[in-house]
């Protein structure tokens, strides 16, 4: 079934919020601190206000916000870490909002800014993570309990004893940024429907928590603040929480009782959107001669930046899911969460799992080659073979058969003839040398509860809304192909609602990989009680058993044996909205709300493998091939599916190959922008070779897994392993991403040396 969504977005039919209009809106654009760390000590707003078009500037005294909440459970972080909405006091990171000016056009508003003075009195800067923690490290919040330290995790046994062979590295898993095709926006306007109500449009991953945020700071009522995201264009993790910029929105049109509009550039949103990933990971795996793994040993130092919140969540996630696919009888994981004068960080693609998966699968690559074994051989020998598995992390994983993903794309790849290849250019000495990169991954999907719901109209069309919010994922065709093959009713009589906080009731949004599982679950629970409230009216009008009554597509239901009696869907809805015409006990239209709470996660599954070319001479790499055999439980729609692989490739190869954002000692983000900052285009990628196994899970009755992150946590692992393999006869044994063709130049220069 191909996407329902996409004629509107290709004929430009579907707004973005930027595309919102609204003759009567004002222009915020803010001012933005230009150094790291210092003390605010004077703003000077006096010119900016008599500037032309100016209808106000406004500083944190002004708007009195509230700060933003802590982390949540199972993490806290300090009370004294919170960030405040504008900086008031002192500034912790270039492009933190200070002062907001509003304008009646964007220019004006943006000609006042230039005229804002603002005084720092400058403070040291911390940049380096590993230095966070020092005796003589600056402080970002001095009354902080812990200096630095925003959270820590408890450490292990000794997972190293009686290992026979022990090898390690210092593993960097660095910063990257999300850059979605839509940077932030926000248009919020007064409500003519509520007294003192507001509308906010904003791209938003979830936009009730969006409204909870932005109401708790602001103190405004839920029932006063409607939240819509209309098209989104990316989220990849950055858009699940709300950012200062959009909660002064909201308190702008409510001081000044019009609509206010903010867009930001492109260099905007590389300084200011969280940025992902961002730890150092000293790594050491153990284990026997003979390829059996006996011990994990990790240390995380995670970088939060200047505001920690779920950036804390991080590096749990990756204590979580760091056994991997593999049986690992011991595991002492620690980590330590620090602030830095950088971007805050948070969620990005995969959210703390694709950290584990990186290490792990560096640390069997690492093993195989000190005890002289094929990397594959060693993934082989310490898989997982038994479901349900508790990990000694704590990860319950449902289902799994790691060694037919691994052997299939083996396979696929005709993983022999490319080994075979590597010797022959080895011995030869070819300038090209060939690299083959596994990675054998699992994940952690889905969770919480999702609410879903299913009305037939005396139209006979059927309206669904869904608390999880799309932003390219497909959930309106997914979730009208659940309803479509559950009542019979055609695609194009299914409209599906979601992203709206007046018109869903609530909804805990898309992240995570859980929109099938748990909101399709709620959709199809829902919808399933429609069809059993729809049999029994049917029956009655029949005059039949309610067991005879069988769905006929396309036309309504009938009794089964007799197509020609079929009642078409609008006769029953209007049936059931008229007592006389109802059975006795029958309550209600056929409608139908669900909230579905998966009783735990699902793990997803796979195995990826890179193919690269490393130019020796000058440290070149390019892909050419990626060959991926991935498991998310039962598939409802493979045309979605293979989108969402196709893009986590894409952003997971780009991790091990191009991407980072990086710092200068004096805070100085100098990878701000699409020319600093690497990206791959289509061009610098092959085509994907992708073959899908079906898994189901037990934990719900789709039978699905998530898999939206996948392809970004097999796929950096696989491509960077790649690289190291390629130059691994030359003595290179690591690289970090991304391996740049200056790295990969030094490491192979170093090698030689």
């Amino acid at each position: 079934m191909k996407r329902v969504e996409d004629p509107p977005f290709l004929r430009g039919a579907r707004p973005y919020t930027d595309d919102v209009r609204n003759e009567g809106a004002l222009y915020a654009v803010f001012v933005r601190s230009g150094i790291a760390h210092g003390l605010i000590t004077s703003i000077d707003a006096d010119e900016a206000r008599a500037a032309p078009g100016v209808v106000g500037v406004y500083t944190a005294a002004d708007l009195n916000l509230g700060p933003f909440p802590t982390a949540g459970p199972p993490v806290d972080t300090p009370e004294e870490m919170r960030r405040p909405m504008l900086a008031s006091g002192r500034v912790r990171f270039v492009g933190e909002p200070v002062v907001v000016v509003v304008a009646e056009t964007r220019a004006q508003a943006v000609d006042a800014s230039q005229l804002v003075w603002v005084d720092y009195e400058d403070l040291p800067v911390l940049v380096d993570m590993t230095k966070a923690l020092d005796a003589d490290a600056p402080l970002l919040f001095p009354d902080a309990p812990n200096g630095n330290l925003a959270a820590t995790g408890p450490t292990g046994e000794d997972a190293l004893s009686d290992a026979e062979v022990r090898v390690g590295a210092r593993l960097v898993n660095q910063r990257v940024a999300a850059v979605p095709m839509e940077p932030s926006a926000a248009l919020a306007m007064p409500d003519p429907d509520v007294p003192g109500g507001f509308i906010l449009y904003t791209p938003s991953q979830g936009p009730h928590a969006y409204q909870g945020t932005i109401c708790a700071s602001t103190g405004l009522e839920k029932e006063q603040l409607r939240v819509i995201s209309t098209a989104t264009g990316g989220g990849f993790g950055a858009r699940i929480a709300c950012y200062p910029e959009q909660v002064v929105v909201v308190a702008l049109a409510r001081e000044l009782g019009r609509a206010v509009r903010y867009v930001e550039t492109r260099s905007e949103t590389m300084l200011e959107m969280q940025h992902g990933r961002a730890q150092v990971q000293d790594v050491e795996i153990g284990g026997t001669r003979d390829g059996k793994v006996t011990g994990l040993r990790v240390r995380v130092i995670a970088d939060a930046g200047a505001y920690p919140a779920d950036a804390a969540l991080m590096p749990m996630l990756t204590g979580l899911m760091s056994s991997g696919v593999y049986e690992i009888p011991k595991i002492d994981f620690h980590f330590d969460c620090v602030v830095t004068n950088t971007t805050p960080i948070g969620a990005y693609r995969g959210a703390g799992r694709p950290e584990a998966t990186a290490l792990v699968e560096r640390a069997i690559d690492m093993f195989a080659a000190e005890i002289g074994m094929d990397p594959a051989e060693v993934r082989r020998k310490n898989f997982i073979t038994e479901f349900p598995h508790q990990t000694v992390m704590g990860a319950n994983y449902d289902s799994g058969e790691y060694v037919a993903a691994l052997d299939n794309c083996l396979a696929n790849a005709g993983y022999e003839g490319l080994r075979a290849e590597q010797a022959q250019r080895r011995q030869r000495g070819d300038v090209k040398q060939l690299g083959l990169g596994l990675c054998s991954y699992v994940e952690w999907t889905g969770f919480g509860s999702e609410l879903g719901t299913c009305t037939v109209q005396e139209d006979g069309t059927v309206l669904v809304t869904a608390g999880t919010s799309s932003h390219g994922q497909g959930h309106e065709t997914s979730y009208a192909q659940l309803v479509s093959g559950t009542l019979g009713i055609p695609m194009r009589d299914i409209k599906v609602v979601q992203s709206d906080t007046k018109l869903v009731k609530r909804g805990a949004g898309t992240m995570g990989s859980r929109s099938l599982q748990v909101g399709g679950t709620a959709v199809q629970n829902a919808t399933d009680d429609v069809l059993e409230k729809a049999k029994k009216l049917a029956a009655h009008l029949l005059e039949a058993d309610t067991g005879d009554i069988q769905v006929v597509h396309g036309e309504g239901l009938a009794v089964a044996g007799s197509p020609a009696s079929a009642i078409p869907w609008a006769e029953l809805a209007r049936a059931a909205a008229d007592p006389a015409r109802r059975p006795e006990g029958f309550e209600g239209g056929l409608e139908s709300e669900n909230d579905f709470e998966t009783p735990d996660a699902t793990y997803p599954f796979g195995t990826h493998l890179a193919v690269v070319e490393v130019d020796v001479e000058t440290g070149m790499v390019d892909l050419v091939r990626h060959i991926t055999v991935d498991d998310a439980g039962r598939i409802a729609n493979p045309m979605l599916v293979e989108g969402q692989v196709h893009g986590g490739i894409a952003q997971g190869v780009a991790q091990a190959l191009f991407e980072e954002i990086a710092f200068d000692e004096d805070g100085n983000n100098v990878t701000a922008n699409l020319a600093s900052y690497a990206i791959p285009s289509a061009g610098d990628l092959p085509n994907f070779e992708t073959e899908r196994t079906q898994t189901p899970t037990p934990r719900n009755p789709l039978g699905a897994k998530g898999i939206g992150e996948a392809g970004a946590i097999g796929a950096t692992p696989a491509a960077w392993n790649a690289v190291i393999d390629a130059l691994s006869h030359m003595g290179v044994r690591n690289i970090d991403m991304p391996a740049t063709p200056q790295r990969v130049w030094q490491a192979i220069s170093a090698a030689a040396g």
